[in-house]
């Protein structure tokens, strides 16, 4: 079976959901023409049939290693990454001003989505670089922007995020790494960092590091925290690389999946000279880390998108080729393929409705990251509403698409030969990072669902109520968030609007999702509806809004359940 890049998909969701002509009706992205877009969404997807997708087995049995202290990235994979630098891939959306294309935001989406499917651990490394170059660009100075952002604008270097430590998981604010003036404006760097993905790799001459730590006599918790630069090279004047850095691979992890992306336990300034720039203020460590993290978060879900695809595309064409019995109630009693069986059949079109739902999710987002950029007024509110949605529900469907990948095969998709465990072992650890599932429904009741005092949650409901149309549930689903959104702004309190918080951000995701798929199935149906593509488009989209909508109302009462039952034991009998 052989990957392939859903382009066609990609193409309508980006004029339908994304509005990718009127976001080049603005002068900044005035070059994301038509043929511009085509030829990119083309471009890279056959870039990541051709050259990452071949190696998305190799990454997972050999993954990358740690020889004589050093990360070494399987066969095939400096190569092909040197093969992504040379195409100009990297820097579709980097600053115009430091070698970058200006495109929209969108459109890096888009890439990332192909070469995720083909391989989301090899793709993991560009997604951690655009957190260093957003960071960079919104708080480092002119001096650091000219120096570090040409090169990573190129991809030819690449970044990294540091913020966990041993005892500082989600609890950021307990981090330790200290960060000691040296006299000329810069720091000593010293602490160790764990779950650093490609923390070192031996694809690039150069990584820049971006670590949080704390200043001498730095207020505790996150008040305390600054932000640094820390190359692995330093960088000489010239932009010639200098001295390595003392910043040791003390071990990387041996995971359940993303095997080919090495997550690095990383040791800075234990033994000599560890060298970091301040980026932004001092104690501005939380600002630029959500920064870093925001979009981050988005990209995040998008390997939800990545991994359905692959999942859906490789379970279609197994049911298609596998041959089980004779379909019930069929006139003949010969054996048929399993896809012809109703059951399978469920299975691929909630794979094939999934898939579609959330990408139309975080094409959506991706759009509105594009509007914000441009100070579109209302954009980064729903930047801000639809990014707990996008992750959550994002890798939620991708591990649920992917698990439903591993039953259509059978039996064989509990043996790694097929691949289709791989895809599982991959994406169950996008709910866990850059903020677990679990804090970005507490963001959403938290932070924003209070944003302009309910009112922007309110907004996107009625919203998604009026132009509902003759989708009857999809307007009941709307109405049933709005009623549980009232509850908790009103007379819920802290602890009951958390017990619900998990439930309510699915419910608030399905709707979202549905209403986008409302959209595309008007599209598709203007369209004519009648080619293989729209045919399968019209499909899967009724099939969201007929079946998995009416679904997501079954939450309500666990969304509004209240928080005494979960604490009706203490720990000791919970642990009876």
């Amino acid at each position: 079976m052989t990957f392939t890049a859903p382009v066609a998909e990609q193409l309508f969701v980006l004029k339908h959901i994304t509005g990718i002509d009127e976001l080049a009706g603005h002068d900044r992205f005035a070059d994301a023409s038509p043929d511009m877009v085509e030829a990119i969404v083309g471009g890279i997807g056959e870039f990541a049939e051709e050259q990452f997708y071949p190696l998305r087995r190799i990454g997972d049995t050999v993954g990358a290693r740690l020889i004589d202290g050093r990360v070494r990235m399987p066969e095939g994979y400096v190569d092909a990454y040197k093969a992504y630098v040379a195409n100009g891939w990297g820097s579709i959306n980097a600053p115009a001003a430091y070698g970058g294309q200006g495109l929209p935001f969108t459109l890096a989406s888009v890439a990332l989505d192909s070469l995720g499917a083909a391989n989301m651990a090899f793709a993991l490394c560009p997604i951690l670089s655009v957190g260093a170059i957003e960071a960079i660009h919104h708080h480092g100075s002119d001096a650091q922007k000219a120096m570090y952002l040409p090169k990573l604008s190129t991809a030819e270097w690449s970044g990294t995020m540091n913020l966990t430590e041993p005892q500082a998981g989600s609890d950021v604010g307990a981090l330790k790494a200290s960060a000691t003036p040296r006299g000329d404006g810069t720091y000593q760097i010293r602490g160790q960092k764990i779950y650093i993905s490609f923390g070192d790799h031996d694809m690039v001459e150069n990584i820049v590091h971006l670590v949080l730590a704390r200043t001498p006599d730095a207020p505790p918790g996150t008040k305390g925290i600054s932000l640094f630069l820390v190359p692995k090279y330093l960088v000489n004047p010239d932009g010639s690389l200098g001295a390595e850095q003392d910043i040791k691979t003390v071990s990387i992890e041996h995971k359940m999946g993303i095997n080919a992306s090495p997550t690095c336990v990383l040791a800075y300034g234990e033994e000599g000279d560890c060298i970091g720039e301040l980026i932004g203020p001092e104690f501005g460590g939380m600002r630029a880390m959500f920064t870093m993290m925001n979009n981050a978060r988005l990209n995040v879900g998008l390997e939800g998108v990545q991994i359905a695809e692959a999942a859906t595309q490789k379970a279609v064409a197994f049911a298609r080729d596998r041959v089980q019995s004779a379909r019930a109630g069929g006139a003949s009693r010969d054996s048929v393929a399993i896809v012809e069986h109703p059951d399978v059949r469920r299975m691929l079109m909630r794979m094939k409705a999934g898939t579609q739902a959330i990408r139309a999710l975080l094409y959506c987002a991706s759009g509105y990251v594009d509007r914000a950029a441009l100070g579109i007024e209302g954009a980064q509110e729903m930047v801000d509403l639809l990014t707990p949605l996008a992750k959550t529900y994002g890798t939620d469907m991708g591990s649920e698409i992917a698990s439903l990948g591993i039953q259509v095969h059978g039996g064989m998709g509990y043996v790694e030969e097929t691949g289709a465990a791989q895809l599982y072992r991959d994406i169950r650890i996008a709910a866990i990072y850059e903020g677990t599932n679990g804090i970005q429904a507490a963001d959403l009741v938290g932070r924003k669902l209070g944003m302009r005092g309910g009112d922007a949650v309110r907004d996107l409901l009625a919203r998604i109520g009026q132009e509902a149309g003759n989708h009857g549930t999809l307007k009941v689903l709307a109405g049933a968030c709005a009623e549980i959104a009232e509850w908790m702004i009103g007379s819920a309190s802290t602890d009951d609007r958390l017990a619900g918080s998990y439930p309510f951000t699915t419910m608030m995701a399905v709707a979202t999702s549905g209403w986008l798929m409302a959209r595309q199935l008007a599209a598709a149906e203007a369209e004519g509806g009648d080619t293989p593509f729209l045919k399968a488009k019209i499909a899967a989209c009724r099939y969201y809004l007929d079946v998995m909508v009416p679904e997501a109302l079954s939450l309500k009462g666990s969304a509004m359940a209240g928080a005494d039952l979960l604490y009706a034991l203490d720990a000791d009998e919970l642990a009876a």
